[in-house]
């Protein structure tokens, strides 16, 4: 939001200077984003009188000019056709900078005669693209005065970052106002005064839905002249950034930045019958005014006549009935919009408008008819002509609302006392209508907030706005209480588990990456989720409208993203939520991952490998272990959800509790993504693993001085026997002694029976007390044969 020092002193009347001013907003919550200040680059440069023009004696081009900058007559050589005798223009002496080429001016010798000086033209002075001639000014203009505060350069730009909650601040009237609230100066008038009708309007307003446009009022005003805006209008426009067109488009622009009121009109000749506000017919289209033809759905909302649609309600108008030179005619729109219709409208036509960005962020439902009063006004005065009497369509909603405001929510909530008589007089400058409440309440406030404030919604809302006024700064610094000398740990023990399993994940060699938690339903529908629950009602993408029920979505993408672009070897990781119904909180904590491409470096002794459920599997298993999880006690299930390889998938429990999932993509999660596999992915659940009990933490490092012993079993088991029934009976014998068991061989085929498979496990026994003799080796490769084969139904293989 751009407005002029003098702008906002039209609406605040104040004797404050700029840097109080500029404070005053900071604290109000309006951050000041820059100050411009455009007479910087013109300092030096005064009004001149050209005293005389000869021809220059070795030019024909050049003229020698005496010019009279208010400190005596000065010679200097000019080139422009328009320098004559008894003009006046803009005088740059020796040492200004120009500022096009940010160079000092220094006295020369042009063609053998002395030049003390300049004669500037616009584009010299960084003030356009005409440098066809020297700037000309008025006859009156005051030799030797600034030429910046001669045409109002001199006027201080501020560039304020509005929240977007205050929509009332989207015009310099509402800025005025919080200044105003705030003790700044006084809030001026506003003129709203009716203009009488002088006769019945030939265009009538119909609504159709009048959800979409509850209230449409418009004038009918004819025989006026359209044409340029004088000069105090184009330089309003011009100091926000805002390009002059005529005096119909300016005064519509104006309002939008001035009052917060957007505006359109229409070139009543070119308007065919009434105007219809009714939702867009399929096939229809409309050229807009930025020149781009736009086809239109039955979501829009649309302005029209009798031949088509002419105009989009709140976003932008149309080209066939726009404003021009020859419009004698206008038809003012000044009406209300749906704000949610209008942002979608805007977002799937990709319009961003000064209308739209007003809109869809709430206008005062209460100012529409002023709005048309002030605009009509300034019709009648820069253009002429006679107004109709308004034409109404729908009224106003309503807005209305009631709030009680306790005196010691004002402490309780903020953390100052402020008096109730204090805070009565802040929320009445601010525009809200109090009265006293019950005497049951005990001095509490009736607050009814005003039509331009519909951010206002409950108790809450009327105490941060007193705080705001009278100023956080106020706010006294309190200690916190501490229920112990001894600090927290600013680290909880679930936050330290998930940091262990990202340096873990890390040091396998997997890349931490990070991922939108939008995707598209479509996406979504294929990893279990895109229900309607998880859907976004206002997504910032038509790609992005879904939360994610898994964080392998994400990882695909980026996978297929880089292998497109050359680098098709991807092993990335990510910890974040994952969104799904099916949960009582609706969100989990994941640590997912991914390998795809080749698994190594190339080398001609061993090629690398593709990556496969293993490596998946053992990726998952790190991340539990790093976690506490007790990883023997885990069981490998063949229940992986859909999205993954049927057979070349699984799934780790805990008893009941689902760990992770592990195993390749699905091939058509790999074609739907267009990604080659194979894809070796994992995701583990963190709020699945229980946290291990207050004082229980992993035991600190053991390390024995006593010799290990390793030995090696195999067993003849049926082929459909897991390894994990095998491993975990194993296991189950003197976890003491036992530091490791792990599978190494598996074998089928030649000397073993039909339906039989053999598994090989390597045993590692390490002593804490005493070297093992040979005959307590035996005697635990005895309870360790005889505790596989009640387990397994297997035999030793000799």
């Amino acid at each position: 939001m751009k407005t002029t020092l003098s702008w906002l002193k039209s609406h605040l009347v104040t004797e404050a200077p700029l840097s109080a001013l500029v404070d005053r907003l900071t604290m109000l919550g309006h951050e000041v984003e820059s100050m411009e200040d455009r007479a910087a680059s013109l300092k030096g440069f005064v009004v001149a009188r050209v005293v005389s023009a000869e021809p220059h004696p070795n030019a024909d081009r050049l003229r020698v000019c005496r010019v009279d900058a208010g400190k005596g007559e000065v010679q200097v050589v000019c080139g422009a056709p328009n320098a004559r005798t008894g003009m006046k223009g803009v005088f740059g002496p020796v040492g200004v900078t120009i500022p096009k080429t940010g160079t000092p001016l220094q006295e020369s010798t042009i063609r053998g005669v002395a030049s003390r000086g300049m004669l500037m033209s616009a584009a010299e002075l960084a003030l356009g693209e005409d440098h066809s001639g020297i700037i000309e000014l008025p006859a009156d203009a005051p030799v030797g005065a600034s030429y910046a505060s001669l045409v109002g350069l001199d006027d201080p730009v501020l560039d304020i970052k509005v929240t977007p909650n205050r929509a009332d601040c989207l015009g310099v009237r509402g800025i005025a106002r919080d200044l105003a609230a705030a003790g700044m100066g006084r809030l001026s008038p506003l003129d709203t005064t009716p203009i009488e009708g002088r006769f019945r309007s030939p265009i009538a307003i119909h609504i159709e839905d009048r959800k979409a446009c509850p209230l449409f009022l418009g004038r009918h005003i004819r025989g006026l002249k359209n044409g340029p805006s004088p000069r105090w209008l184009r330089e309003k426009l011009e100091a926000i950034g805002l390009r002059p067109i005529s005096a119909l488009v300016d005064i519509t622009n104006f309002l939008t930045f001035d009052v917060n009121r957007p505006l359109h009109v229409f070139d009543a000749g070119k308007v065919t019958g009434d105007l219809t506000v009714r939702f867009a017919r399929r096939g229809e289209k409309l050229l807009a005014l930025n020149g781009r033809e736009y086809e239109l759905d039955p979501e829009i909302t649309a302005i029209a006549d009798d031949v088509g649609v002419q105009s989009l309600g709140g976003v932008i108008g149309g080209e066939p009935t726009a404003c021009t030179e020859t419009t004698t005619e206008v038809f003012v729109e000044a009406a209300l919009f749906d704000p949610i219709r209008t942002a979608a409208t805007g977002r799937r036509l990709e319009i961003i408008s000064d209308a739209r960005y007003r809109f869809e962020r709430g206008v005062d439902p209460a100012f529409v008819g002023p709005g048309l009063e002030i605009a009509t006004r300034l019709i009648l005065e820069l253009c002429g002509g006679e107004a109709s009497e308004v034409v109404v369509a729908g009224a106003a909603p309503d807005w209305q609302r009631e709030y009680l405001l306790r005196p010691e929510r004002l402490a309780g909530l903020g953390g100052l006392h402020v008096p109730p008589a204090e805070s009565r007089a802040i929320l009445e400058t601010l525009g809200c209508t109090i009265s006293e409440a019950a005497a049951e309440h005990g001095g509490s406030l009736r607050v009814e907030p005003p039509s331009w404030r519909g951010d206002i919604e409950g108790e809450a809302d009327l105490v941060e706005e007193v705080l705001r006024v009278k100023g956080y700064d106020e706010i006294p610094a309190v200690p916190l209480p501490r229920e112990t000398v001894i600090s927290r740990p600013a680290i909880d023990a679930r936050r330290r588990r998930a940091e262990l399993v990202r340096r873990t994940l890390a040091s396998r060699g997997l890349t931490e990456a990070v991922t939108f938690s939008f995707i598209s339903s479509r996406v979504a529908e294929l990893f279990g989720g895109g229900k309607p629950e998880l859907r976004l009602v206002n997504p910032i993408s038509a790609e992005l409208d879904a939360m994610r029920p898994s964080a392998l979505p994400g990882l695909v993408e980026a996978a297929r993203h880089n292998a497109d672009r050359g680098f098709p070897d991807a092993a990335l990781f990510e910890l974040g939520p994952a969104y799904r119904d099916d949960t009582p909180e609706g969100q989990l904590t994941v640590a997912a991952g991914l390998r795809a491409g080749r698994l190594g470096p190339r080398d001609w002794r061993q090629p690398p490998g593709e990556p496969d459920l293993y490596d998946a599997k053992a990726d998952a298993l790190a991340a539990l272990a790093a976690m506490g999880a007790p990883v023997d006690n885990i069981q490998t299930a063949d229940d992986p959800p859909p999205w993954f390889h049927p057979g070349r998938a699984g799934a780790l429990r805990l008893g009941p509790s689902l760990l992770a999932h592990f195993g390749e993509l699905h091939p058509d999660v790999l074609d739907a993504f267009e990604v080659k596999g194979p894809v070796a992915a994992f995701e583990v659940f963190l709020d699945a693993v229980p946290l291990p009990r207050a004082g229980r933490g992993k035991p600190p490092l053991k390390l024995s001085v006593f010799q290990p012993v390793e030995r090696d079993f195999a067993f003849i088991v049926d082929r459909d026997l897991p390894a994990e029934t095998l491993l975990r009976a194993a296991r189950s014998v003197d976890r003491k002694l036992v530091s490791e068991i792990r599978l190494f061989d598996v074998y089928e085929g030649k000397g073993l029976p039909d339906g039989k498979k053999s598994l090989a496990i390597s045993v590692v026994l390490q002593p804490q007390e005493a070297t093992l003799t040979d005959s307590e080796i035996d005697a635990f490769s005895k309870r360790l044969v005889v505790a596989v084969e009640k387990a397994t139904g297997g035999t030793l293989r000799s």
